[in-house]
């Protein structure tokens, strides 16, 4: 990985690119703490669509290059979804479409920390774009999406296997979804297409419990109320709304509603939509346009037993101005 932090002492471009991809500096980042994970950003280029997938160590705020994925140059980065396999330091980016053709894709591309390296992996099932994906007990769910025509909405529902890596079926929607956004708590994967323009309608949602390899409907106060991305921790579903200040929402599933956190308020002026958000351990990670990233400490409050988050933010060498995130994941790497 290509150290970007601007701390490169005058090195050239390329000295410092050989530099983080030799083996010396694999065995030195895996001597770190494991405390906090690296974060794993799919940005691209907001004026040539050029893909670039960028990974923080929080710990020093250094950002670094990774190698190429293999993928055609032609394609359209928000199309894509990815997951990942945190402790296992894997990373996996799916399907997608190509630009040139306005065709969906089938492939599966897999990063590992470990070499730094990517592969090819076995293809899906079903070619198919802007759809939603999470890891659901340690497999990956593909949900939903656009096919290879105007309008095709996707019912299919596919699991890859990392152990044995191998795509298979699972019980198809009730009617095809396109991605707003998803979430994975438990074993159930809930996906909504989120509110749209003129707002007359609810919008349309399903939770896949993978237990039972079912799909049900999703519950009224939860898809009427999820306005933003969601990230989950320790079992509680949270949002980042993408409105007015980005008020941070947590879902009490008792009351089937949702209550603002307290705490700071979002560092809206430093934080510029479109946004990518993922967490882990109490806290919640969001990069925006330009890549600056604001971490967010989520604590219960002792006496209400409400929610509060303090946020911190790491600023963005100026080589990422013209840089927007499509996804953002987590690894131990």
């Amino acid at each position: 990985m290509a150290d970007l932090s601007g701390k490169q002492g005058g090195k050239s471009w390329r000295e410092t690119w050989w530099a983080i991809t030799d083996p010396a500096f694999l065995v030195s980042k895996r001597s770190l703490s494991l405390s906090l994970p690296y974060m794993f950003v799919l940005a691209f280029h907001k004026s040539t669509a050029r893909i670039q997938w960028q990974a923080l160590d929080p710990r020093s705020s250094r950002w670094f290059v990774l190698p190429p994925m293999p993928c055609p140059k032609t394609v359209c980065p928000p199309a894509f979804a990815c997951a990942s396999l945190p402790r296992q330091g894997r990373l996996l980016v799916l399907g997608g479409m190509r630009s040139d053709t306005e065709t969906s894709m089938d492939s599966t591309f897999i990063y590992r920390s470990s070499t730094n390296q990517w592969s090819t992996g076995p293809p899906m099932l079903t070619p198919r774009s802007f759809f939603a994906t999470g890891n659901v007990k340690g497999k990956i769910v593909a949900v939903g999406g656009s096919g290879s025509g105007t309008g095709d909405a996707i019912t299919a529902v596919e699991c890859y296997s990392p152990e044995s890596g191998r795509w298979g079926p699972a019980a198809k929607m009730r009617t095809g979804l396109a991605r707003y956004d998803s979430a994975v708590v438990g074993s159930r994967m809930y996906v909504t297409e989120g509110w749209t323009w003129p707002f007359m309608f609810s919008p349309r949602a399903g939770v896949y419990d993978a237990d039972r390899d079912t799909w049900q409907e999703m519950s009224n106060g939860m898809r009427e109320g999820w306005t933003g991305l969601s990230v989950v921790l320790d079992g509680r579903l949270f949002v980042i709304s993408e409105h007015g200040d980005c008020p941070m929402k947590v879902y009490a599933p008792d009351l089937d509603t949702w209550e603002y956190v307290g705490g700071d308020r979002f560092p809206r002026e430093a934080m510029q939509r479109p946004f990518a958000v993922n967490g882990v351990e109490g806290r919640v990670y969001v990069v925006s346009c330009g890549l600056n990233v604001a971490i967010g400490s989520v604590y219960e409050e002792a006496d209400d037993g409400g929610f509060c988050v303090k946020w911190q933010v790491l600023v963005a060498p100026k080589a990422f101005q013209d840089f927007a995130p499509s996804n953002c994941q987590l690894l131990y790497a």
